[in-house]
């Protein structure tokens, strides 16, 4: 891998990755969210990555304590929170020590010298302060008094010392805002509407934000302290706003629903990072969703079943260990053939794992962990904005097949944040569930008779809401008989059903396979699914900048693939499989298609740098770029942008 030299921030970058970090108890994600809302405001494109620690209140100042946020934003196309920041902002040492070997060389560091206390130096295991000796001189580092200099500017509100401190985040906040010529307005009444019962604190934060903005305009500081002018990106007129995964995966839910026509009753129970979806879907009653915040996992899907079973759209949600818990239930809904969403959060595991880290290693889960043959459809979205159309194709398909769907999703998107044009309703084709309301069968004397597992030509039994009029049925998770619905333990009826459930499912009419970047044969496919879309992308274009035969495919629906993907694969001379996991979608290609897919991995709880990937496609060919051993340089001039990380 080549050295990169020191190389600060051109005047007019491209794009910038800023890092903020602190204790958990800073206000870091708070910071960069406002940091993203008016980053937005300004036109960039972007893309954050939250990274919080697993402990809810970690001892201050420890190294585990740390909590980072990460966003990359430019004048143009952003795919990724980037690889390394420019610019690393470290509130006290602990946050320093686990972030400093992620900056570039020749970034900037902005430290609060009041938070490195010899008590602080010794919890983040410094022996020495860094920022008095040379281990930091490959950086740029601007060190001054922030805790100070909040307190100061908020003493007029007669807050103590400690109360001042929870204002140096906004100090930080403005300072930024002031680097990158951002407006504070938006942040003013964001603080005023938040503290609007509290009118002191809400004056007191925005005299901390308005005093870091006033540093950076007035300090007379050689070096670093510069500010940096970002120009809006080219976009498509329309309505934008910033989302996070899990309110598209919200909104898309409600979408869903009202392109069926349906209520909607959503069941969960609280696990991270899948909570949030629950949070945002109690704000939209009027939409005609419900929500119940159940006593367990168990309890949240088999209220949803029942939801569905009385004629809603049922949904749940949850993360791996909670997806495990709902288990028997999904059998319950695959076995009674009603339609019902399951929204898995993936997260590090097994057990608890990494709760707050991201990981994409349930696919097995998804696809084969149940007990029998209990086959289910399962889609995944590749960024947050992709969640919402996601959502909306699950619904779909539970409703059009009467079966229950697994929509997956991760931590590093239903966290991370990015533009999004707000579509038009007009643009998407309902849907509308139907509800048999009449006997549909003839019995052996040639009368009518209902028959509640009676197929159409999707394989899809009828939807009969209880109390309908002479359309009483049996229902539950003992085999039914074909079309009656009757117990039956039969050997052959059972056979049929199982095959029948099958084939419903492996009839689900997905498009064809897609390729986002690249001719459709050649050397090399990059074949994604979920989040890894951003930094495979980024990867693939620079590599084929280079002249590299490379391709990207991304494949949204896991289950059942798309109809055409086998041939695909089979015209390229090498499959790479990028995921994190041990390789789990690797081996379902390898299964479903005879395909010698090679698995790149990881598991690490971090998602994917761009610099990864392009090493691993570099090993597939000889001689780019004069490199020996076939190698794609990484963090290097020879990549296009070098500020910036996609």
């Amino acid at each position: 891998m080549a050295t990169q030299a020191k190389a600060p921030l051109t005047e007019n970058p491209e794009a910038v990755v800023v890092r903020f970090a602190g204790d958990s108890g800073d206000g870091m994600q708070l910071t960069g969210g406002q940091f993203t809302l008016s980053t937005a405001l300004a036109g960039n494109d972007l893309a954050t990555f939250p990274d919080f620690p697993a402990e809810i209140r970690a001892p201050q100042g420890t190294l585990f304590g740390v909590s980072a946020f990460q966003i990359n934003f430019g004048s143009r196309e952003i795919n990724t929170a980037g690889d390394a920041p420019d610019v690393l902002v470290a509130m006290n040492p602990a946050a320093l020590k686990t972030n400093i070997a992620a900056l570039k060389p020749g970034g900037l560091v902005i430290a609060d010298t009041g938070a490195f206390t010899k008590r602080n130096l010794d919890k983040a295991h410094y022996s020495a302060n860094p920022l008095e000796d040379d281990s930091l001189a490959k950086y740029d580092v601007l060190a001054f008094d922030i805790s100070e200099k909040t307190i100061e500017a908020v003493k007029p509100f007669g807050l103590g010392n400690k109360d001042a401190l929870r204002s140096k985040n906004m100090w930080t906040l403005g300072l930024a805002l002031w680097m990158f010529d951002r407006p504070r307005e938006p942040i003013h009444d964001w603080l005023k509407a938040k503290f609007k019962s509290k009118p002191d604190i809400a004056d007191a934060n925005i005299a901390a934000l308005d005093a870091g903005h006033a540093y950076g305009e007035t300090a007379e500081l050689a070096g670093p302290m510069k500010q940096y002018t970002i120009e809006p990106v080219e976009s498509d007129p329309g309505l934008y706003r910033t989302i996070t995964g899990a309110e598209a995966v919200s909104l898309g839910l409600v979408a869903g629903a009202q392109l069926a026509e349906l209520p909607m009753f959503f069941g969960g129970y609280p696990i991270t990072p899948a909570s949030a979806i629950l949070h945002h879907l109690a704000r939209l009653k009027e939409f005609g969703v419900t929500t119940f915040q159940a006593e367990d996992e168990i309890a949240a899907i088999c209220a949803a079943i029942g939801a569905s079973y009385a004629g809603s759209l049922g949904v749940t949600s949850s993360s791996g260990p909670g997806i495990a818990l709902k288990g028997e239930a999904m059998g319950l809904a695959i076995m009674t053939e009603l339609p019902l969403v399951i929204v898995n959060s993936q997260r590090g595991g097994p057990s608890t794992g990494l709760p707050t880290k991201t990981e994409q290693s349930d696919l097995y889960q998804a696809v084969y962990g149940r007990n029998g043959d209990a086959p289910m459809p399962v889609v995944s979205c590749s960024s947050p904005g992709d969640a919402f159309e996601a959502a909306i194709e699950a619904c779909r398909i539970a409703v059009e097949y009467m079966t229950p769907v697994m929509l997956l999703t991760d931590g590093y998107i239903a966290n991370a944040a990015e533009p999004w044009k707000v579509p038009d309703p007009a643009n998407y084709t309902p849907f509308p569930a139907k509800f048999l309301e009449q006997k549909n069968g003839t019995d052996s004397a040639g009368g009518e008779t209902l028959l509640p597992y009676k197929r159409d030509e999707k394989g899809a039994r009828p939807w009969i809401k209880p109390g309908t009029p002479d359309l009483m049925h049996r229902i539950g998770g003992i085999e039914k008989a074909v079309d009656t619905g009757h117990i039956d333990y039969a050997p052959d009826n059972h056979q049929a059903m199982t095959d029948a459930r099958r084939d419903k499912v492996l009839g689900v009419a997905v498009p064809d396979q897609e390729v986002c970047l690249g001719d459709t044969s050649g050397k090399l496919a990059v074949v994604g699914w979920g989040s890894t879309f951003g930094p495979i992308h980024q990867a693939v274009r620079r590599a084929r900048a280079k002249g590299v035969d490379v391709s990207h495919i991304h494949v949204r629906y896991i289950w059942p693939l798309p109809g055409n993907l086998g041939d695909l694969l089979k015209s390229f001379d090498h499959v790479l499989v990028p995921e994190m996991n041990t390789g789990q979608f690797k081996t379902v290609l390898r299964d479903q298609f005879l395909v010698d897919a090679q698995p790149l991995t990881k598991t690490s709880g971090q998602p994917f740098q761009i610099a990864e990937l392009e090493e691993a496609i570099g090993k597939f060919f000889d001689g780019i770029e004069g490199n020996e051993g076939g190698e794609v340089p990484v963090n290097d001039q020879q990549l296009p942008s070098p500020e910036a990380d996609g």
